[in-house]
């Protein structure tokens, strides 16, 4: 028997976050905390585990803010900046716990390295740094992660393969501009999907409002929320009035169970 799922949103937004940096914009200005978005990550938990969907720049006060204790493993879905550069904050679990185990494509540990190259050395390691337990992963098969089968799902950003993940009954997709027919037959029957809607006008590597209510019509979950969300999609509190009766705007700090 499937053990039940808590979803934690750590973060909806894009990849400025929400307010934007030295922005007027009224959505900016809004005193509402559901208009107020960190980059885009979710904590999973089930039983005793704990397994995070990216680590981006506001990784450590997300942890705080969800007083989260313990992490068995993060899911990177690509390398870009808002999914990553939380990669050295990680180093207090680290500490308590030993090397954390990071799953992704073999194209995501490569730029990594570059990046954090002070992590991955191997014959002077910087004192401090973090250790990662490097597991690759691809669209071609599913793997086990606390004792559950996790599906990787191939979507495309803009032209960059990214991955998303279905976990029993729940998918979690981002940072979404097109999906193959064979990727979206993996994620048909989920109960919850959670997918990218940056704003209402088209956009070259990430879905629209319209867009992405088109694939959850396709996909017909019972429940879909949308994350990845830009200051200009419009208020929170206005957007909802217009979605279908089972689509959500998903706001930081929101719990769901499956």
């Amino acid at each position: 028997m499937n053990s039940s799922l808590t979803i934690t949103f750590l973060g909806t937004g894009t990849s400025q976050g929400i307010p934007v940096i030295a922005s007027d914009h009224p959505v900016c200005k809004s005193d509402d905390f559901k208009d107020k978005r960190l980059r885009v990550s979710i904590l999973i938990s089930w039983e005793d585990y704990n397994y995070i969907i990216d680590c981006g720049p506001d990784f450590r006060q997300q942890m705080l803010r969800a007083n989260c204790e313990k992490i068995d493993g993060v899911f990177l879905t690509h390398e870009h900046n808002d999914h990553t550069a939380g990669i050295d904050d990680i180093r207090p679990f680290y500490f308590k716990q030993g090397a954390i185990s990071f799953f992704a494509q073999k194209q995501v540990f490569k730029n990594l390295y570059q990046r954090f190259s002070y992590i991955f050395e191997t014959e002077q390691k910087y004192p401090g740094s973090p250790t990662l337990n490097e597991i690759e992963i691809s669209k071609a098969s599913s793997f086990f992660a606390g004792g559950k089968q996790i599906i990787p799902v191939e979507v495309l950003h803009g032209t960059l393969p990214i991955l998303g993940f279905r976990i029993d009954d729940f998918t979690y997709l981002t940072d979404v501009k097109a999906i193959a027919e064979e990727e979206l037959e993996k994620i048909k029957g989920s109960s919850i999907l959670v997918i990218n809607a940056l704003r209402k006008e088209k956009h070259h590597s990430h879905l629209s409002l319209e867009e992405a209510l088109e694939i959850i019509h396709i996909i017909k979950p019972k429940k879909a929320y949308l994350t990845h969300i830009s200051h200009l999609l419009g208020f929170h509190s206005e957007i909802e009035k217009e979605l279908p009766d089972n689509v959500f705007l998903a706001y930081d700090t929101l719990k769901l169970s499956l």
